[in-house]
């Protein structure tokens, strides 16, 4: 499936507002865990993509566990590694990895790295398929193990 004919490649593709602020990712998480209707799937960016969305209680747990690791391991007083689509009705939320930033805008000539986790409501597709790293990636790789 190309991505132009995937959904969530579309959407991953799409406008996204990032959090600056602590209190707008609060106010995102609590979105979140009062909406019970809608169903999310959590995927951590280098697994296999999830096939089915999970219950509330594991929703709650992500996060409350992704919560601590961005506050922990983010040493800034701002947030600005959460996005997502649409502030007020969240369907695709994007968490960089605050140990694999890189230039997550993409200004460098670089791609701008993968996220580390997303949160959507569409079955997810595997973004290290649709997005392999840059060909001297591989080659590196491919030289070290003799591949």
């Amino acid at each position: 499936m190309s991505e132009n004919s995937d959904p969530f490649l579309k959407h991953y593709r799409g406008y996204f507002k990032n959090l600056l602020k602590w209190e707008e990712l609060d106010a995102l998480w609590q979105r979140l865990r009062i909406d019970h209707d809608k169903e999310w799937y959590v995927y951590a960016v280098g697994e296999t993509p999830p096939q089915q969305p999970v219950d509330s209680e594991q929703l709650a747990r992500f996060i409350e566990e992704i919560d601590t690791l961005l506050r922990n391991e983010h040493d800034e007083d701002y947030c600005g590694i959460v996005y997502v689509d649409e502030v007020d009705q969240p369907g695709f939320i994007k968490i960089y990895d605050p140990n694999n930033l890189g230039s997550s805008c993409g200004s460098g000539s670089a791609p701008p790295p993968l996220p580390g986790w997303i949160l959507s409501q569409l079955p997810p597709s595997d973004l290290n398929v649709a997005f392999p790293p840059p060909a001297n990636r591989r080659r590196w790789w491919q030289r070290v193990f003799g591949n």
